[in-house]
Formats: structure tokens, sequence, C-alpha cells
């Protein structure tokens, strides 16, 4: 039995007054995920825990059973994902440029990554003026990716364990770089440490005095004098997801580090583009899994409920809800009349529409439909219902081996064929033979 697993990415979100107290996912006209809901089995999903805020990166990489002590860093993802060159023992980041404030000798986020304003190429020139650089052994360089994103690469006698200087949220101070706590490189660390706060007083001060931020104070746009980065990284070896679930997995999205976690997990990637229409976009999508002959596992992925959350209206997130369900017409015929497919529908995390946080840890409504699931009573895909579903709360892991189950591909549990037991039952496996 083939699997598709359709990721909406967000889709889960809060209540709000404006939506009747619904939300936006329950005000939404969707006919077409009601009715898988009404097809199969459902319940609630977290990728690690309830109350727990997962960036989609991390989400992923515990959805697809990984463990997050073998999570490599996002600025890793988005390096592999966009191609860039780097060794196996660099420290990778992601950077962007933010504007501060110095309040009482403190700087202060004033203007976030998607508050500076420049095209490309301009923002480029800001890029290129603050690398290379070296300090305390380490050597600096800073790869722009897309507009106001770039990732450093550290190299030399580095570490990824180290903490962030960006607060994300405006108002806050950026953060001094400090060695994460109990990490098991204390010395490079600390090396890093000092050499990334060098690095970053180095860019600000280069920052200040560039043209194009003396230009921005004299037109009373705000200055992009600050370095901001995050969530370092080194590369971990991964199992191969066809070794780990015994399915040759594809991946279908529109952003690179989706790329970037595919390659890292021996997971084939299609990068694919997002038009103006939401819902043709994930029924392209839709086609090209139904189409492929040569995986069993294909991942359809969507970005759209996150990003409209990102806009803190959550009357125009219901609105692409209901753009991507009309996407989901052609799925919802073929699901109905084919016994070798499994259809798994569910997101990575909830994307409040309003709200500090960036994302929230509130579980996300999850469906199985095919030939193997128990149907249940619940008629409508939303985040309520869903919990009244026979599913009941899945977790991290727990969601591969309930799709290997339900695909009529697990293994007893403790049942051994070759030197490492797996959830599933092997292809391939040393025969016996005779002994003299």
């Amino acid at each position: 039995m083939n699997i598709i697993l359709i990721l909406l990415d967000g889709i889960g979100d809060r209540s709000y007054r404006g939506l009747n107290y619904r939300t936006p996912l329950q005000a939404a006209h969707t006919p077409n995920l009601d009715r898988l809901a009404r097809l199969g089995s459902n319940g609630l999903f977290h990728a690690s825990s309830p109350g727990e805020c997962l960036p989609s990166e991390i989400a992923h990489h515990l959805l697809f059973g990984y463990d997050l002590k073998t999570f490599p860093g996002r600025g890793l993802l988005e390096a592999v994902g966009e191609g860039v060159a780097f060794d196996d023992r660099d420290v990778l980041c992601l950077a962007h440029l933010a504007g501060v404030n110095w309040q009482n000798g403190v700087p202060i986020l004033a203007s976030g990554r998607d508050h500076i304003e420049g095209d490309t190429q301009q923002i480029g020139e800001l890029f290129a003026a603050v690398t290379p650089y070296d300090a305390h052994g380490i050597h600096f360089r800073l790869h722009q990716t897309r507009r106001n994103d770039a990732v450093l690469i550290l190299s030399g006698q580095a570490s990824p364990y180290v903490s962030d200087s960006d607060p994300i949220v405006t108002g806050r101070a950026m953060a001094c770089i400090c060695p994460i706590s109990n990490n098991p490189e204390p010395e490079q660390s600390q090396r890093t440490a000092r050499a990334l706060n060098d690095y970053l007083s180095y860019c600000h001060a280069v920052l200040c005095k560039h043209e194009l931020n003396r230009e921005r104070l004299s037109g009373n746009i705000p200055s992009a004098n600050f370095l901001a980065t995050q969530r370092s990284g080194r590369r971990i070896v991964q199992e191969p997801f066809d070794q780990r679930w015994g399915l040759k997995g594809l991946l279908i999205a529109s952003v690179s580090i989706y790329g970037g976690l595919a390659q890292e997990l021996g997971i084939e990637f299609i990068r694919v583009k997002d038009g103006p229409n939401p819902g043709q976009d994930l029924r392209e999508r839709i086609r090209l899994a139904l189409a492929d002959t040569s995986h069993d596992f294909i991942h359809v992925h969507t970005k759209v409920p996150d990003e409209f959350a990102h806009k803190g209206d959550p009357k125009r997130k219901e609105d692409a809800i209901a753009s991507l369900d009309r996407g989901l017409d052609e799925l919802v015929k073929v699901v109905e009349t084919r016994d070798d497919l499994l259809v798994v529908v569910t997101a990575d995390h909830s994307t409040p529409s309003i709200s500090t946080l960036i994302h929230s840890g509130e579980p996300v409504p999850i469906t199985l439909v095919g030939s193997t699931v128990r149907r249940d009573a619940v008629d409508s895909f939303d985040e309520v219902r869903a919990a009244r579903g026979c599913l009941g709360l899945l977790r991290g892991r727990e969601l591969m081996l309930t799709i290997l189950n339900h695909a009529d591909r697990s293994s007893l549990l403790g049942h051994r064929l070759g030197e490492n037991e797996k959830p599933y039952v092997p292809e391939t496996y040393e025969p016996f033979k005779l002994t003299d």
C-alpha cells in the first residue's frame, strides 16, 4: 500500500471572537477535508509534547521519526537546500540583517528580518561588506540565500553549542552569544561564543558606516545595522529514511529547507513553485504524488496556512484554508476508489494568527483514510472535533508507526530478521545456509 502524507503547514490555530470563537480551520468552508474526516480515523497530533512550540524544521524531523538529539540545525538544512558549499565539520547558522536602537548602552531590536527595506542586490551589498572575517582561530563567511536571509558558515575550531543573538520579537535586547550549558565541547563553544560576539561587533561597526545605511538614516528609513544570528548546527549523519522505515520516500515542497532535510534523510525531493492560487498549487502537487510509481511514501507540503497566520489576520487564514480545500477535490475522488492507497492529512504545528508567539504548542488535527482504517464518528476536519476521533493523541514517531501499521508494513515487536530489529519486515536479509 502506498502512502501520501498531505502536510498543511501551521493549519492549527486558536479561537477568535471575530470568527465567532472558532479557529480559522473551523470557520473555513472545507467540504473536501470534512469528507476525508468522515471516511477515516481522526485524532490529534503533536510532533513532540503538547504545549511545546516547534519550528517547522524540528517538527518535520520529529514527525519523520527521528530524535531531537540528531537534529543538525536549521542553518545546515538551509545551506544544503540552497546548495551552499561547506565542510562536514563547519558550523552553520541562520543570519539576517536587523535594525537596532541603543538604549542605556543596550541594542534593542527595532526592525526585524522582514522589516528591513531593500531589494536582494542592496541587501547583498551589506552582507558582502561584513564577510569574510577571522577571530580566535575561526573563519567566518556569509552566504546570501534570499533577499534578507543568509547562512553564516564558521570554519576551524568552531562549535555549534552556542546561543542565539536574535530575540525575534521587536523591543527586546539583542542577546550576547554564550556557550550552551553542559555541552560536550566546552572549550570550543567558549571560543566560538567569543568569536561570534567579536564578529557581530565588527558587523555593527561596518554596517553603521556603510553608505547604504547612511542613506537610509537621511531618508528616515530604518537602518540595517546589526547581523542577527540563530539556530547553529553541524552535520549529523542520519540513518536513511528507507532503512529506518522500509519506505522509499519523496518530498514535494516549495521551500529550500525541506530540500535540505530531504537530502540529509535520504528522501528524494521535488521543488515546486508557489503560485497565486494555493488550491491549484496543492492540486498539482497531489497530481505529482498520485502519478508517481517509484516511491512508497510521498510527503506533499504547503506552507500557505503558516504564511497567512503570520500576516496576523484570522479571516485571511480562513480564506487561504478554503482555497487549499478546493485543491483536494481530485484526491477525495481517488481515495474513495483505490484500496492500495493510504492518505494522511495533518500539520507540523499550530501557528496562531494573533499572538506574540511565532508558533504555538496546541496539537493539530490528523485524519487517516484507507481500506485498512477504522471509520469513526468525526464529520469535520478541525482542531476540536478531531479530538473525538479513535486515533486519540499521536506524538512524534508514533505517526510513522501508525502509518506503517495501516499500510500493512509493520513487523511484530521482537521479530528480528538480520542484526538490527526494524519496525517493518525487511525485504532483504541474509538467508539461512546449511553448515557442514
